[in-house]
């Protein structure tokens, strides 16, 4: 299967690209100095998560602003994680979202809209040390609850930013640290997430397609997500970063009764790849900001879409 395949590549490009970048490390001339841990500051990659967790008392606030564009509209939103070191290897933390759509051909929102909230649980397994081939890795798990719009819509379709699903991903993060040739660290980060989410009854319009007069329900399809990320401290300030994902996701089917008459609906399985350069300025170990952008290229029953993204990063 597709996703399978995906797995065996990104699986491949770890065991391709770790050793590699080791024996450039191992050849590097011994008169250039090994940058230190400590001297390289972080905010993070625009998409793969950490594999780390806060210390415990700790907490982490991280509030993404970004304008999705893509065929006939603008979606404005932000995305901010608040997270809580419960333990030193346990974090636990809240995803809100808002958002708002500007649509060319149609009615835009009718204001900011709040989005469907999730909550995150992650625990560490494993943690990087220097000399030590064992990378950071974690399980991570979040439900998104259905607090967003995503029937009834009337008029406004665009006032949808829910799915009316209670989706539950669980993810398996990894980190690890190089030393360049030069001297510098690539931070490296592979994420790889499933989604499941349950059933959602719809009626009227809706995200799904829907018309106004239709009962019935969607069947949302599953989700398999795939991120390899790297990071190169430039300075201690200073770091680019990149990452390219792959997204696939399962048909979903819309089932249904719309004047008298029964309606079957399926959206087709569909894949795509992408990548996000950004640029990251770390005004201390705990305070850094992201600009970058996300771009979405068209694989299979896909749009294009570009998505400027800037963030600030805070840890205490």
């Amino acid at each position: 299967m597709l996703w399978r395949r995906s797995l065996r590549a990104a699986s491949l490009v770890v065991m391709l690209v770790g050793p590699a970048v080791a024996q450039m490390t191992s050849s590097a001339p011994s008169s250039i100095q090994r940058q230190s841990l400590s001297d390289a500051w972080w905010t993070g990659p625009l998409l793969a998560n950490s594999a780390n967790t806060l210390p415990r008392g700790h907490f982490l606030v991280e509030p993404y602003i970004y304008d999705v564009i893509g065929p006939h509209v603008h979606a404005f939103g932000s995305r901010a994680y608040l997270e809580y070191g419960l333990a030193d290897r346990f974090t636990v933390g809240l995803i809100p979202i808002v958002g708002y759509n500007k649509v060319s051909n149609g009615t835009s929102s009718s204001g900011i809209q709040f989005g469907d909230v999730s909550m995150l649980a992650q625990y560490r397994l494993t943690q990087f040390h220097e000399h030590n081939w064992v990378p950071t890795t974690a399980i991570q798990v979040q439900q998104a609850f259905p607090t967003g719009k995503y029937d009834c819509l009337g008029t406004r379709p665009s006032d949808g930013l829910g799915a009316g699903s209670y989706v539950t991903t669980v993810a398996l993060n990894s980190q690890t640290y190089f030393w360049l040739p030069n001297g510098r660290i690539l931070r490296m980060r592979l994420d790889v997430s499933g989604s499941f989410p349950s059933n959602a009854d719809v009626k009227d319009v809706s995200v799904y397609g829907t018309p106004e007069g239709f009962r019935g329900h969607a069947e949302p399809g599953k989700s398999l997500f795939i991120d390899a990320a790297w990071e190169y401290s430039m300075t201690r300030n200073w770091v680019l970063a990149l990452d390219a994902i792959y997204q696939n996701y399962w048909n979903t089917t819309v089932i249904g009764i719309q004047d008298a008459k029964n309606v079957r609906l399926d959206s087709g399985a569909s894949w795509s790849y992408g990548f996000a350069p950004a640029l990251e300025y770390n005004l201390s170990p705990n305070v850094g900001v992201i600009f970058g952008v996300r771009v979405v290229a068209p694989g299979h029953n896909a749009s294009v879409t570009v998505a400027p993204v800037m963030a600030i990063n805070f840890v205490r």
